[in-house]
């Protein structure tokens, strides 16, 4: 684990707190980078808000290091807009106010949810506008130096990437995908089943960002049956200089979740 740098998810951590103050909680808490999900209820929110949450992350003298494009409601269901035909207007405005974001704060990668399979429409055709909108996000990026992030997730039936080859073979119909990555989730990956020694030792040179938690459950290492020590020793070990995402729902106070990381600071 040495060598890793780690940063914090605030739409899943501090949300005790507004959206706002989370970038000085973590500041506080000894973290200098964070990531986000999307921050805004909408694809394209007022400038005024955009302004109010670049000013949050300056002020706080935290790192934005991750992003996700707008990716429809949650809550609801939603698991992003890449793959979901009649929303591309969509995805794509969210692309420009991201990309605007990334500008002001020096925001290295962007997380481009795939999308669930949507009713009435073949998986082929879903397959073919993502590829479109990757396309037209992987150059956006590219023009400030970014890169685009793919993802698997558990706990969606219907989103069709679950494993970390699932989201290669996309990337892999890209003629141009120099800035276009694997986000490897651990928690995810594990939960559906894929073998994370191997996605960490044979994968190492596709991965752009990881992201942590424990499994079962989804909180903080430690609560559940990862060897997340030796997963993280492992990407040090196979190279991986990227921050590592913690992203996880705390079981106790969220300050109180890094406990861990305090045990290997003293160890």
């Amino acid at each position: 684990m040495d060598g890793l740098r780690f940063d914090v998810n605030l739409s899943i951590l501090f949300t005790e707190l507004p959206l706002l103050e989370r970038p000085a909680a973590a500041r506080a808490a000894g973290f200098d980078a964070i990531e986000f999900w999307w921050p805004f209820p909408v694809a394209v929110p007022d400038d005024a808000d955009v302004d109010r949450f670049v000013d949050a992350v300056a002020a706080a003298g935290v790192s934005l290091v991750g992003l996700n494009f707008f990716a429809g409601d949650l809550p609801a269901g939603d698991r992003g807009l890449l793959s979901w035909p009649g929303r591309r207007a969509e995805f794509r405005d969210s692309v420009a106010v991201a990309i605007d974001i990334a500008e002001r704060l020096g925001c290295p990668a962007f997380n481009a949810l795939y999308g669930n399979r949507v009713d009435g429409y073949a998986p082929a055709a879903q397959d073919e506008l993502a590829l479109e909108n990757l396309t037209f996000a992987g150059e956006a990026a590219a023009r400030i130096g970014a890169s685009v992030l793919l993802e698997p997730l558990s706990g969606a039936p219907r989103y069709p990437l679950r494993r970390a080859a699932d989201a290669l073979a996309v990337l892999d119909r890209l003629p141009r995908r120099t800035n276009l990555r694997l986000l490897a989730d651990l928690y995810h990956l594990a939960v559906n089943g894929d073998d994370l020694g191997a996605v960490v030792r044979g994968l190492i040179g596709r991965i752009g960002h990881v992201q942590l938690a424990d499994a079962p459950g989804r909180h903080e290492p430690g609560t559940g049956a990862l060897d997340v020590r030796g997963l993280l020793t492992a990407l040090g070990a196979a190279g991986y200089t990227g921050h590592v995402g913690l992203e996880y729902v705390p079981s106790v106070s969220t300050v109180d979740s890094f406990g861990w990381l305090r045990v290997k600071e003293h160890s």
